[in-house]
């Protein structure tokens, strides 16, 4: 293979069968289950990098299920996202993201840097209830309960929140260990359908894991639940921070 063909096909590994398509990547009734949090705002700034700023000691911790994917498929995540301000102005920091598919674990790392894990996540209706679990391994480390569509939510509202700016820290190693690429990424969900919003009565229930540490974030008092569904389009990246200036 010539060098200009390698140059030229290289966007992702393995070379002659990509772990993931070129995108853009839309989603299909990408359905959500967030609960925020107040938590314990010490734990927050040692998580959460500069120059982003912690805006409020809180967490919402998410489960989305996301069953028509274009290239990644059928698939549910679940994690701990921070709301944050860069430049005074807000958005929200993915602290953690752990999934059940290879594809989006791959493209979400290697594209826009997502904090993503396998594990075993979970949003299920139960008569009258929505279900959030996540295992990892064999263990569960976090349940999440809420009434089913207990009270509408104002839809235009709870849209204007998913178009918000979202942050990632990218950290790619060099081949003999040392860091390579480390930046602080910008990202946007576009073309935003919400198909609907709700609330209801909500508990949350977080494990201590040592390679899933959920529980580190403590849940002290539960202050909103959302469970919306939309169509989406996610957006690629650009880099608003580089930690290893003209280093590469």
């Amino acid at each position: 293979m010539s060098l200009e063909r390698v140059r030229k096909n290289a966007f992702a590994m393995p070379m002659s069968s990509p772990a993931f398509p070129m995108g853009p990547y839309k989603f299909y009734d990408r359905e959500y289950l967030i609960i925020t949090y107040r938590t314990d705002p010490d734990r927050l700034r040692e998580l959460v990098p500069e120059p982003l700023a912690v805006a409020a000691p809180l967490v919402h911790y998410e489960f989305i299920r996301m069953p028509d994917s274009t290239g990644f498929g059928d698939y549910t995540e679940s994690g701990q996202v921070i709301p944050v301000s860069f430049n005074g102005k807000p958005g929200s920091y993915t602290l953690a993201m752990y999934l059940d598919d290879h594809p989006p674990i791959a493209g979400g790392r290697e594209l826009w840097g997502f904090p993503k894990k396998l594990a075993k996540p979970r949003l299920e209706v139960h008569t009258d209830t929505l279900v959030g679990t996540l295992d990892y391994g064999p263990v569960r480390i976090a349940t999440a309960t809420m009434g089913y569509k207990h009270r509408e939510l104002d839809v235009a509202e709870q849209a204007r929140r998913l178009a918000a700016p979202n942050y990632l820290l990218k950290i790619i190693p060099h081949v003999d260990g040392s860091p390579r690429v480390c930046e602080l990424v910008r990202y946007y969900t576009q073309d935003v359908v919400l198909k609907g919003a709700w609330t209801g009565p909500a508990s949350l229930q977080l494990s201590p894991h040592a390679l899933a540490p959920v529980a580190d974030l403590p849940v002290l008092e539960i202050v909103e639940t959302r469970h919306l569904l939309a169509n989406l389009t996610l957006g690629l990246g650009e880099v608003v921070h580089d930690y290893l200036p003209g280093k590469r």
